[in-house]
């Protein structure tokens, strides 16, 4: 059996937090090259709606929230389109 190192953990913290959190993401392709993730809490009944909604619309969660968080607070310079 292959012994796994503790200090590689899957779920290990960063050491130093603030740096990690200002480090750039890596770009892993030219759709994901911009973004961050964005971490809120919801009720479960708020979450099973949305999921609801997203699957009668033939959406994913994810492109669902985007396209909304883009309509209401998009680039004001209007490079992302959304509202100023």
């Amino acid at each position: 059996m292959t012994r796994r190192d503790a200090a590689s953990s899957f779920a290990a913290r960063p050491g130093a937090a603030d740096a990690w959190v200002r480090a750039p993401e890596p770009r892993t392709s030219s759709k994901d090259a911009f973004t961050a993730r964005l971490t809120i809490d919801v009720t479960p009944a708020l979450r099973g709606r949305i999921k609801i909604i997203a699957f009668e619309r033939g959406l994913t969660v994810t492109d669902m929230l985007r396209a909304l968080l883009d309509r209401e607070y998009g680039s004001r310079d209007g490079d992302a389109g959304g509202a100023p």
